[in-house]
């Protein structure tokens, strides 16, 4: 006898939890539009410019240290953080009029207040204000037209049930979106193009659920014309239960272990991407179906009784 993860009868009543579903996630979108405006996103180099040079010191010393270091080369505002290794630090510098042998004084500075060979520069990379700002709305377009390309192949794809398939997967993309843009804002993780990428796989990884779930949906109306629509939509769910919890729960284990092991250069994409599969998950259970069930009430869908 085979083990089974999800006995064959469960009957989770997803859809009639709906409405609270709902509200809570158009509260936690509320939240994140106003942590974006008012405290906003911590870009990175790519998108806000300016020159980010990683150092390693094989002495023990900090950030104040390294900042007095390079006081005389007249850099601005530094920002310096650890680099989770062994006396590595990321230093980040916002404007620099001059990088003509700009790799040459760091090491100067450095080895007059470390001795020589005790500090090295490993890497400096340099993006300009202009070219930031371009990525970062390059970045905005990118997100926005997968957002609503995936939602228009779904609505083609569903087209013969209902086009409100459709909207309820950019609906959930969407918010997906917002809940990974406030999870970021919140943990102040550096957004760059690496993190970018991930939360574009985000939206595919939810549209591949909302898919899933939503063929289950189809092939049961096609199976059950004369049960209502919300009966169907949670046999569905409850149906694909077993698959979602399986796939979503390894991948969720490996982006843990890489967020816990990973290190700082993963750790951004490695947060965007948890965040993003446990809520993609969601949303395509508790967000795509409930605007289904909206559109269903005003109009007919094909094959598919009413509501009540």
């Amino acid at each position: 006898m085979s083990l089974q993860l999800i006995p064959p009868d469960v009957n989770i009543d997803f859809v009639g939890k709906r409405k609270f579903f709902v509200l809570l996630s158009t509260a936690i979108n509320i939240a994140a539009i106003v942590l974006l405006l008012v405290k906003g996103l911590n870009y990175g180099v790519d998108f806000n410019g300016g020159t980010v040079v990683q150092v390693r010191v094989s002495r023990a010393t900090n950030a104040d240290e390294l900042r007095r270091a390079l006081a005389p080369l007249n850099l601005g505002e530094i920002t310096v953080q650890d680099f989770g290794q062994p006396g590595q630090y990321l230093m980040r510098f916002e404007k620099l009029s001059n990088l003509k042998g700009f790799t040459q004084r760091l090491n100067e500075a450095l080895d007059k207040t470390y001795g020589n060979n005790v500090a090295e520069v490993l890497r400096v990379e340099s993006v300009g204000a202009r070219v930031g700002r371009d990525l970062r709305r390059d970045a905005i377009g990118a997100v926005a037209v997968a957002t609503i390309f995936m939602g228009a192949f779904i609505a083609w794809q569903f087209r013969n049930v209902s086009w409100s398939f459709g909207a309820g997967a950019v609906i959930a993309l969407i918010h997906d979106i917002l809940v990974v843009v406030g999870a970021l804002v919140i943990a102040q993780l550096q957004f760059d193009l690496t993190t970018l990428a991930a939360l574009l796989t985000v939206i595919g990884y939810s549209v591949h659920d909302t898919i899933i779930v939503s063929d289950r949906i189809r092939e049961d109306a096609l199976k059950r014309r004369r049960e209502r629509l919300p009966e169907i939509m949670n046999r569905a769910i409850n149906e694909t239960l077993s698959r979602t919890i399986l796939t979503s729960g390894v991948a969720i284990v490996v982006l843990i272990a890489l967020l816990a092991l990973g290190g700082p250069i993963l750790r951004p994409s490695a947060f965007t991407l948890l965040v993003g599969f446990i809520t993609g998950t969601y949303s395509s259970i508790y967000i795509a179906g409930p605007v289904v069930l909206f559109w269903e009430r005003r109009v007919k869908i094909k094959a598919l009784p009413r509501a009540a």
